[in-house]
């Protein structure tokens, strides 16, 4: 026993399993965990007899807007009109609960704010979508209601701050912004306005009348997914669980009130007395989440939520107590096996299957959800501790080596002429990348105010910023020039989604340049607007130079346009500019509106523009009514109907007095009333000088 204690592995063992408690409590491997989550799931579902795992119809139906609706419909967004009528109909046709799933923070342009507040009004039991706001140090900020008319006709209920990962998902609490502010997650004031009672939050339990559910330790409720008939993909499609719009909005449009229960009657025994949830399910929306059982729509998942608490929420976390019981008899059992070095590797294989087994029974059968990420993890590491030493010692000599290069070369760079010497020769690839280019705004002007000295250090407080959000996202810088940052995405290290990633950096990076500026602010130094310009297309990359002394770089007119869009901010006063090739390879990832089709100087060929704005969905509320006004405004203008434009790019300007698109459109739309361009003109906006 006393050489076991003097075993430094045995001592490394129980440092790895006591570190496993704060991790599991910090969700430091929370995407490890999501997938072992999402598949102890699938196994359920496929275990499990179908009464315990299916979707009830029984009290929850959805009506979604999707794509053959709005076909039909003939416009995008539903009118907040329509929502009334849909809303009244839905009310007529018996439905208890209405949810409709649309947010609605900023007024309507067409003043049907009062006609919908009337609608829900009288409906009663009527609720919207609020949205918590939170500050970059996740400290609570405020709760962004409906407008005003909408809060006081209807409930209303947050739908942020969801978790959901790519295998199983949670809804979050916050009890001091539920006790200070009385506001809910949407899915439970749903079910409580149904049951006719107040949700309480107490000491970590959740209570709707007679149901009680414990929330996790970090007040999360853990959401059971479903198992779906044959063939179906979306509740809202293949299931008795949805109901088109249609349906309820354009084909009751024209019933006789007299004729009405007559020719509703099927709907009618579809809606009444249930919880109907009225969302948006079609592609523009991109509303869809992936799942254990596939994708599935906000809406679904709203659906989802509100039936597993229904069920007393089947799916459960384990204890605390219960947690570190289990890595206690883990540990021990380790121990134990050390006394057997003979059979030590293959006993210890055994207690990780027998672990995993357990976490995998217990979940299936009692809906017991123990953190098996983090027990396992502490077992593997166990382990392989030797070897992990060895590998750590080589890998701290590479790491010496790489960082001594790194000063000169991309560490990506250096990975690939380690494993790959041939790099070294000249010659270049051609390879589809997307190419970046930035530079600062008036920094000559800026210069000029500073010593040398203090241009030095605000300049290189500025790259490394920018630079290290760049490697962190595996791009490749490719040089400097003053100011100006050349880098790219896609090469030497083949990069599929080289387009997202490349536009999720330049999000990052901008949001990057916004706290340099508060911090420059504060300092009472020059402050730093970058304007940036991405494209993507087929690149020629690779050693340029002479065989003395080369450099790992790119060329060709994709690189050359993507130098041009970050001058072509200039003309209308944005800061991250996308071709419409860009745009089109990561549209699905990303937020943004569109720009112009231009023609830059040197080239000949017109090129569809885009203003990057966020990552997919996470677009403020203001800078979303901006687009959807500024949008009304270019379709005129593409139009030909330049006075109208200007009228609709004013209505941009009185939400958002600088912005720079619809100020560039104004004075565009003003010189083409002048001097009306050819008959015919198709769009194009040719610049005759570079940014």
């Amino acid at each position: 026993m006393l050489k076991l204690i003097r075993r430094p592995d045995m001592w490394i063992t129980l440092v790895l399993f006591l570190l496993m408690i704060p991790a599991e409590r910090m969700e430091l491997f929370s995407s490890l965990e999501n997938w072992l989550l999402g598949n102890r799931h699938i196994v359920r579902l496929n275990t499990l007899e179908p009464e315990k795992t299916q979707f009830s119809y029984d009290e929850i139906v959805i009506v979604d807007t999707e794509e053959t609706f709005f076909d039909e419909y003939g416009s995008w967004p539903l009118k907040r009109a329509d929502i009334a009528k849909l809303t009244t109909n839905l009310k007529r046709l018996g439905a208890k609960v209405i949810a409709l799933d649309m947010l609605m923070d900023f007024p309507n342009g067409y003043d049907e704010d009062p006609i919908l507040a009337e609608a829900m009004q009288n409906t009663g039991n009527t609720i919207v979508v609020a949205q918590l706001e939170f500050g970059g140090d996740g400290k609570f900020i405020e709760v962004n209601y409906p407008t005003e008319i909408l809060k006081a006709a209807a409930e209303s209920g947050y739908t942020n701050h969801t978790l959901i990962g790519n295998k199983i998902s949670r809804v979050r609490f916050f009890p001091q912004e539920i006790k200070d502010h009385n506001v809910w997650p949407f899915a439970i004031k749903t079910l409580a306005m149904y049951k006719g009672v107040e949700p309480q939050l107490e000491n970590g339990q959740l209570t709707i009348g007679d149901i009680e559910v414990p929330l996790d330790p970090f007040n999360d409720l853990w959401v059971d997914f479903p198992s779906l008939p044959p063939m179906a993909t979306f509740l809202a499609k293949d299931t008795p669980a949805g109901i088109s719009a249609a349906e309820i909005l354009l084909e009751l449009e024209d019933i006789p009130d007299d004729e009405w229960d007559e020719e509703t009657e099927d709907l009618q025994e579809l809606i009444s007395g249930k919880i109907v949830l009225v969302g948006d399910t079609s592609e523009v929306s991109h509303d869809i989440f992936t799942s254990p059982i596939g994708e599935v729509y906000g809406i679904e998942f709203l659906a989802d939520t509100i039936m597993t608490l229904m069920k007393n929420a089947p799916i459960r976390p384990a204890s605390s107590q219960n947690e570190m019981l289990v890595l206690l008899i883990l540990f021990i059992c380790f121990v134990i096996v050390a006394l057997i070095p003979k059979y030590e590797n293959l006993l210890f294989l055994l207690i990780i299957a027998a672990y995993a087994g357990f976490g995998v029974f217990t979940y299936v059968y009692y809906g017991v959800a123990f953190s098996m990420s983090y027990a396992l993890i502490a077992c593997v590491l166990s382990t392989g501790t030797i070897n992990l030493y060895l590998f750590m010692m080589e890998r701290k000599q590479k790491g010496f080596i790489k960082g001594a290069f790194s000063q000169y070369l991309s560490p990506t760079v250096i990975d690939q002429i380690v494993e790959n010497p041939e790099m070294l020769q000249l010659g270049g690839e051609r390879r589809e990348m997307t190419p970046f280019f930035s530079d600062i705004q008036g920094f000559s002007t800026i210069s000029e105010g500073l010593t040398p000295e203090e241009l030095v250090q605000l300049l290189n407080e500025y790259l490394t910023a920018m630079c290290d959000i760049i490697s962190s996202h595996q791009g490749t810088i490719d040089k400097f020039e003053g100011d100006a940052i050349i880098a790219f995405w896609g090469a030497p290290l083949d990069l599929p989604n080289h387009a997202t990633v490349a536009c999720h950096a330049t999000i990052e990076m901008q949001r990057r340049g916004e706290e340099l500026r508060k911090m420059l602010r504060e300092q009472s130094r020059p402050l730093l607007f970058t304007r940036m310009g991405l494209n993507s297309g087929p690149v020629v990359v690779g050693n340029m130079g002479s065989a003395e002394r080369m450099d790992y770089t790119m060329m060709g007119d994709v690189v050359n346009l993507a130098a041009r869009l970050e001058g072509a901010n200039k003309f209308y006063k944005t800061f991250s500019m996308i071709s419409g090739s860009t745009y089109e390879l990561a549209k699905d990832d990303i937020d943004s509106r569109q720009l112009d089709i231009i023609r830059v100087v040197g080239k000949n060929e017109p090129v569809p523009v885009h203003e990057l704005l966020a990552r997919k969905n996470e677009t403020s509320g203001e800078m979303s009514g901006v687009v959807e006004q500024y949008m009304k405004g270019l379709k005129l203008y593409q139009d030909r109907n330049f006075k109208d434009a200007i009228a609709e790019f004013e209505k941009v300007l009185s939400i958002d007095s600088e912005d720079g698109p619809s100020q560039t459109y104004i004075k565009r739309c003003g010189m083409f009333l002048e001097s009306p361009p050819e008959k015919d003109w198709d769009g194009v906006f040719t610049f005759t000088e570079k940014g």
